[in-house]
């Protein structure tokens, strides 16, 4: 086993590991992106069932009532 041999080997799988890193943190990128466009949506829609209940009138909200089988 030479040198040049090994180093090629070593430079090249070190290559594919910058590769690999850089795919992985555009993912988690997107991910992270995702996450924070749902989390924005989820709290409009808590605003707008809480608004759609206080509308409602009296009534106690639905997170709050027993389910109909107690």
């Amino acid at each position: 086993m030479d040198k040049d041999g090994r180093l090629e080997r070593i430079e090249a799988a070190l290559a594919h590991a910058l590769r690999a890193v850089e795919e992985l943190s555009e993912v988690v990128a997107r991910q992270d992106a995702e996450l924070a466009r749902l989390s924005r949506r989820v709290g409009q829609l808590l605003e707008r069932e809480a608004e759609r209940e206080a509308d409602a009138g009296g009534t106690i909200p639905i997170a709050d009532q027993r389910p109909p089988h107690w």
